[in-house]
């Protein structure tokens, strides 16, 4: 075990972080994407630092594969964009890059100062930015090249002891961001870390945080849990963290007042786990049907419906927009929604086989066609699909 160290505001020399040794992370080098080290290599022969950070280093640590490579450096996001011609600057407040090979978009990141609190645009140390990350287990940086971990906040210990333990104050972390308890309760169900009781406290205490955060936000946190194969663990973490009634509001409803559609919706979001393991590139459609399918069947009597022989382009239209408001403030892209309403009332009989003309005529709004735009898929490094974040 190495040490890092550097000065006190007095100049007395102090230990900064540990850095841990390949015999001691044992993180495997071939499961570093070999496009990710071609940019801290790049960034490096250009007299530059630059680190994997955040939930890559933690899945390399506890054994899972990576969605996505993080990289964080000393250039700023100009000196960057110079550097890699497959690049574009991206934000207005916070300013980052993305660095694109092919299918992947790799996030490049500038060290951020403290100065203006955990959500401030200011560039800084690698000692600054530590201070920023949500939580330990997110907060290391791992050197490809040396092959070495460098832990400022113990998140080492923390992931072998399976505690999330938060870097940021907790009189502060969800104030700055409350976002980060829809991260906490992710990196319990995911990694299995435990909340201490006072951390879950706070995240209940602070669950109306939630709604003063904007729907795209929302939209892109609940597009996360249905590509999760926890999404049944991370939901009913939600659930008794009084999480679960801002991201789904009328599901929540449902369930707080009947136990028989709480049972029917926690075994379909388990289907929705078992989707995820065997095919996680699964279309947002064929995942969204396990959200809704039981919305649906308790919506009318579909035996006497199909025995009527109702219209049925009448019936898919009543049965999207209802859920369609069933989902909000969840702003899913349309095709995909239409797809999972489809799947759910030929779940009920009632075959759906609708031309353009037949379909509800209710046009999205401007603002709407823009963000659904927006949410196309993109891949980050391996896999990982991008509404945008």
């Amino acid at each position: 075990m190495l040490y890092r160290y550097g000065t006190d505001k007095n100049g007395k020399l102090v230990k900064k972080a540990v850095v841990y040794t390949k015999s001691e992370h044992l993180i495997p080098h071939a499961n570093i994407d070999p496009d990710a080290l071609q940019i801290i290599n790049r960034l490096r022969d250009a007299d530059y630092t630059a680190y994997i950070v955040g939930g890559a280093v933690r899945d390399l640590i506890i054994g899972n594969k990576p969605k996505d490579f993080d990289i964080v450096t000393d250039a700023t996001p100009s000196k960057i964009k110079k550097i890699f011609r497959n690049s574009r600057i991206i934000g207005r407040r916070f300013r980052l890059v993305h660095v694109v090979f092919g299918e992947k978009i790799f996030e490049v990141s500038t060290f951020r100062s403290i100065c203006d609190g955990s959500v401030g645009n200011a560039f800084g140390t690698i000692e600054e930015d530590v201070q920023r990350r949500d939580f330990t287990l997110n907060a290391l940086y791992y050197d490809p090249v040396q092959e070495q971990v460098i832990d400022y906040v113990g998140g080492m210990k923390d992931i072998k002891k399976h505690v999330l333990r938060p870097v940021i104050p907790v009189d502060k972390i969800f104030i700055e961001d409350p976002v980060r308890m829809l991260r906490a309760i992710k990196y319990s169900a995911t990694t299995h870390a435990k909340m201490s009781r006072s951390l879950r406290r706070k995240i209940i205490a602070s669950s109306a945080l939630l709604s003063q955060v904007s729907p795209s936000r929302l939209t892109e946190e609940m597009l996360k849990i249905l590509n999760n194969s926890h999404a049944s663990e991370i939901i009913a973490e939600a659930l008794k963290c009084d999480l679960y009634m801002y991201l789904q509001p009328s599901a929540t409803a449902l369930i707080y007042e009947s136990r028989a559609f709480e049972r029917k919706y926690m075994q379909s979001i388990k289907m929705l786990d078992q989707l995820n393991q065997l095919e996680s590139d699964a279309r947002l459609g064929k995942k969204m049907v396990f959200m809704i399918q039981d919305f649906v069947a308790s919506l009318t009597d579909w035996n006497g419906e199909v025995e009527g022989k109702s219209s049925v382009s009448e019936l898919y239209a009543k049965t999207w927009t209802e859920c369609r408001n069933f989902v909000l403030p969840m702003n899913p892209v349309r095709r995909e929604l239409e797809y999972a309403v489809k799947a759910a009332l030929q779940a009920q009989g009632v075959t759906i086989k609708l031309t353009e003309k037949e379909r509800p005529k209710d046009k999205p709004k401007k603002k709407d066609k823009e963000k659904n735009a927006a949410e196309k898929p993109k891949t980050k490094s391996k896999g990982k699909k991008k509404p945008k974040k």
